[in-house]
């Protein structure tokens, strides 16, 4: 038995619909503030894998960005943390400019472009993972059925 024409039709439609809506909703996610742009550049952070480099370390960026969202000249690495090997500080800024480059151009509104044109950003990039939380045993406290 043939499928009739009308519902495919219809579903390449609505499939249609739904990836234009999809792309609007992400051409819609503009940067509006600065706060947006910290998290933003935090979101592209990937750390280098924990087996090749120390975790614990910190790296700070300074980064500018023109109206459009691309980088404006060099960022520079104004901070690493004093305790990384000389591997992982290279791994640490591979890292940093990946993120870099995976989060421009930068998505402005049209009022951020102009705030932020030229002027620097400061950005500390963290590789800590937090200590697990201690299980509390409550020995003392085992309720007793009588």
């Amino acid at each position: 038995m043939a499928w009739p024409r009308k519902p495919l039709i219809w579903l390449a439609g609505a499939a249609l619909f739904a990836l234009s809506v999809l792309a609007a909703q992400a051409e819609t996610v503009q940067v509006d503030s600065i706060h947006d742009v910290i998290a933003r550049l935090r979101t592209c952070w990937k750390p280098p894998p924990a087996g090749r480099a120390h975790p614990g370390i910190d790296i700070t960026v300074i980064v500018s960005f023109n109206r459009n969202g691309d980088i404006l000249g060099h960022p520079r690495i104004t901070y690493e943390s004093e305790q990384a090997t000389d591997d992982d500080r290279l791994m640490y800024r591979v890292a940093v400019m990946e993120a870099l480059q995976r989060c421009t151009p930068m998505p402005f509104t049209e009022g951020m472009a102009g705030a932020v044109a030229g002027r620097p950003f400061h950005v500390q990039f963290q590789n800590r993972k937090r200590p697990p939380q201690p299980v509390e045993k409550r020995a003392w406290l085992i309720p007793k059925i009588l």
